[in-house]
């Protein structure tokens, strides 16, 4: 099945759970650290440079926010977590925000997690991954930023990703690079894959 990207439309931001979508079409659900490129990993998959706003502060997806392509699915891009310089009550709403979704989410999803390439994940990447394997839906992480690891680097850090995290042999680890495109025909098969099943 092929994707036409450059059908891809901004819906709606969903600040409080009564804005969530649950129209009964397929999400590919976006989830990843503040700082950890997320954005520009959307901008990266539907090839155009501010699709999804990048921020110089970390933390600007403050809202969870629709995508729809071809009229058929949804990229579903969450707000980030971890370092994002703001106030303890903007991240308890976050974190409310949050919880109302995981528990209101009904339609099955493709549930993509990034995490750095470079680094072990963070005990937040942990906790969001964990949300993830529960969830009704099918899971695959991106390791971003592939381009700034050198080659001997790549393979020991996946497997650091992979044990961190605790990640059953089912789930993928996707090496990606939002900069290079690297892994890019990768998740669009999983997106495509995923999406042709749930027609």
């Amino acid at each position: 099945m092929s994707i036409n990207w450059n059908k891809a439309e901004y819906v709606r931001s969903a600040g409080k759970p009564q804005d969530f979508l649950h129209d009964g079409m397929p999400q590919v659900v976006f989830a990843g650290r503040s700082n950890v490129g997320k954005s520009s990993v959307i901008n990266r998959i539907v090839n155009r440079k501010n699709f999804a706003r990048v921020g110089a502060v970390p933390g600007k997806t403050t809202q969870v926010n629709y995508f729809r392509i071809e009229g058929r699915f949804y990229l579903v891009d969450l707000p980030g977590y971890g370092y994002a310089k703001v106030s303890a009550a903007e991240k308890q709403r976050w974190a409310v925000l949050m919880e109302r979704w995981f528990a209101e989410q009904k339609d099955r999803s493709l549930n993509l997690l990034i995490v750095d390439a470079r680094h072990k994940p963070t005990q937040d990447d942990r906790t969001m991954s964990d949300l993830l394997l529960q969830a009704d839906g099918r899971y695959v992480v991106l390791a971003n930023k592939l381009d700034k690891l050198k080659k001997s680097e790549i393979e020991g850090n996946l497997a650091l990703i992979r044990a961190t995290l605790e990640l059953p042999e089912s789930v993928k680890v996707i090496p990606f690079s939002a900069e290079k495109g690297d892994g890019k025909a990768e998740v669009i098969a999983e997106i495509a894959q995923y999406v042709e099943g749930k027609a």
